[in-house]
């Protein structure tokens, strides 16, 4: 693709375009191709039309798998484990080669209005007026609102101290998978409804049914710490739950 009719007179870039888990159909080489190739040509393309700064948003992936055993910080080494995290990663190195002016944001699972993917299921469920066996689930979750995400990409757009840098970017405290289903079940205006199973046992259970990606959906952990950016002046306006609750009202007025 021919970038400069569209980079003429542009300040400055904001790149949150690509392909995410869309299933294992789906070959490496075409995350590559998009995520990392793509991105690597406009990086170029913005370099050659005198971008002032280029604003790329990666992913926690690049950074880390869908668990994580203890919190991440941009300290950590990058170890992506699937051809999704891999490809973001290789993106944030064609832009760091390729002399534009950059920040890279990582940010973790992202909620909101219209969420899909593994969000999208989890709300549904949510929905339903049957009991969840999830009150032992105390494992922690990052998780960003849109919202929170809009306002990281207006202040590194905003702020000249942040060229040059790698964020994590996330709500400021995690929350527990067993308050993320009471939130939204708030939001849907029910009681919790939520009964105890022991993880190990759901988890067993899930596994044995060959269903080991949901297990780790609902059982994992990961969670991040966002001070850098916090530190550097972001201020996060949404609160995790309340957000929660309120997507999952947008869901029933929808």
């Amino acid at each position: 693709m021919d970038w400069r009719p569209l980079l003429s007179g542009a300040d400055a870039v904001v790149h949150l375009a690509g392909i995410a888990h869309v299933g294992p159909q789906i070959p490496d080489a075409t995350y590559d191709r998009v995520n990392a190739v793509a991105t690597a040509n406009l990086a170029a393309a913005a370099k050659e039309a005198g971008v002032r700064r280029m604003i790329y948003v990666s992913s926690i992936r690049a950074q880390s798998g869908p668990v994580a055993e203890h919190t991440l910080t941009e300290v950590d080494d990058a170890k992506p484990t699937d051809a999704y995290g891999r490809s973001k990663l290789a993106a944030e190195a064609a832009i760091r080669a390729s002399g534009v002016p950059f920040t890279i944001l990582r940010p973790v699972l992202v909620y909101g209005t219209g969420v899909k993917g593994n969000l999208a299921r989890l709300l549904r469920m949510a929905a339903s007026p049957i009991p969840l066996p999830f009150a032992a689930f105390d494992n922690r979750r990052s998780l960003l609102g849109v919202d929170n995400l809009a306002d990281a990409i207006e202040f590194v757009l905003e702020t000249p101290a942040t060229e040059g840098q790698t964020y994590i970017v996330a709500d400021p405290q995690p929350i527990t998978f067993r308050n993320l289903v009471a939130a939204l079940r708030r939001g849907f205006g029910r009681r919790p409804g939520l009964y105890t199973i022991p993880p190990s046992t759901l988890g067993l259970a899930l596994r044995c049914l060959g269903k080991s990606e949901a297990w780790v959906r609902f059982g994992g952990e990961l969670v991040v710490d966002p001070s850098k950016l916090i530190d550097a002046g972001w201020s996060p306006g949404v609160e995790t739950a309340v957000a929660l609750e309120a997507m999952a009202r947008n869901a029933v007025a929808a």
